[in-house]
């Protein structure tokens, strides 16, 4: 499992846990005080952020734990998958590209980062050396084979 990706999303956990247990309740008592509730555009903007937050705390709860589950010794090791770098050729231009699959909470300002879940992510899972793909993208349809890639087995 990527531990670094989890302590990551582990201190954003803390964050909106103190914020909901804290600071939160003090803006609805704030708001609450202030008089007639029915009226009370502060109550109810604190009351939403209250919700806003106990929905987000659940989706990283649960993305903690879809993370947790990752076992990387069950990735292939001759395949791209999660952690592979992978090296491309562009069949249309004939330039050569490389990325790494990651997580999408890992990706950054890194140019050979490229998150698993996206187009051409998801469409290269799977593949071995050797193979061509073709990928919509919202420029139109890419085409590319796969000429080296090493799994997160051999980095």
């Amino acid at each position: 499992m990527p531990k670094h990706v989890l302590a990551k999303l582990e201190a954003e956990l803390k964050d909106l846990k103190h914020a909901l247990l804290v600071e939160i309740p003090k803006e609805i008592a704030s708001a609450a005080s202030q008089g007639d509730l029915s009226e009370n555009a502060e109550y109810e903007q604190a009351l939403s952020k209250r919700d806003m937050f106990q929905a987000k705390v659940v989706a990283m709860e649960k993305r903690i734990a879809e993370i947790a589950s990752l076992d990387i010794t069950r990735l292939p090791k001759d395949k791209v998958a999660y952690g592979t770098r992978v090296t491309l050729l562009d069949l249309d231009s004939e330039k050569e590209v490389t990325y790494r699959l990651v997580l999408p909470e890992e990706l950054g300002n890194a140019s050979d980062l490229l998150s698993i879940s996206s187009p051409i992510g998801m469409a290269l899972v799977g593949l071995e050396e050797g193979a061509e793909v073709r990928i919509k993208i919202p420029a139109g349809t890419k085409r590319f084979e796969v000429i080296e890639l090493t799994t997160i087995h051999n980095q």
